[in-house]
């Protein structure tokens, strides 16, 4: 038998579990795209890695973008432009100075910059900003709505004694001054 706090606990673990497949789908579609823009930048082009790296990192964030507030964070609180996508656009630029940061130490401190190595530090980077950033978008970004607060009419019942009726003196003068 459990208590109505274990249920509580268990749909909590559910709802987040939930979010963070969801999160997933729309950042595995994210790491695709960052990896197939910055692999593609960096064999067609003269650009030295990092620089490739944030222009895959930037359109992956658009693209991560559409997926999470459409799918992952679609039945959160819409706050709109206003106060949504400068916190997302934020929050995102932080995620690729971690991300990139982690590829700009091991390209040019370690020295560690053949496509391989690229490649394989790019995606450790991408995985410690996913952290930061599952974190931010669901506490800053995409916030949960509120619990519905109760029915008007269930909460004065509730404290009423009563059962709803009003009571008191303005209860008792409420008929004396309805005929005047």
């Amino acid at each position: 038998m459990s208590t109505p706090q274990q249920g509580s606990v268990l749909e909590r673990v559910r709802g987040l579990a939930s979010e963070a497949a969801k999160f997933g789908a729309v950042g595995g579609v994210g790491v695709l795209v960052n990896l197939g823009v910055f692999n593609l930048i960096r064999h067609t082009t003269d650009l030295q890695v990092v620089r490739a790296s944030v222009i895959a990192t930037v359109v992956a964030i658009i693209t991560n973008y559409i997926g999470f507030r459409y799918f992952t964070y679609r039945d959160r609180a819409q706050s709109g432009s206003s106060r949504e996508l400068p916190l997302f656009v934020a929050f995102s630029v932080i995620g690729l100075v971690i991300e990139n940061g982690v590829l700009y130490t091991a390209t040019y401190g370690l020295g560690w910059d053949g496509p391989l190595a690229t490649n394989v530090f790019k995606f450790i980077g991408i995985g410690t900003a996913t952290v930061f950033r599952f974190w931010s978008y669901r506490t800053w970004v995409f916030k949960a709505l509120p619990e519905p607060a109760p029915a008007p009419a269930a909460a004065s019942a509730a404290a009423s004694p009563r059962g709803g009726t009003e009571s008191g003196p303005s209860a008792a003068r409420a008929p004396e001054h309805a005929g005047k």
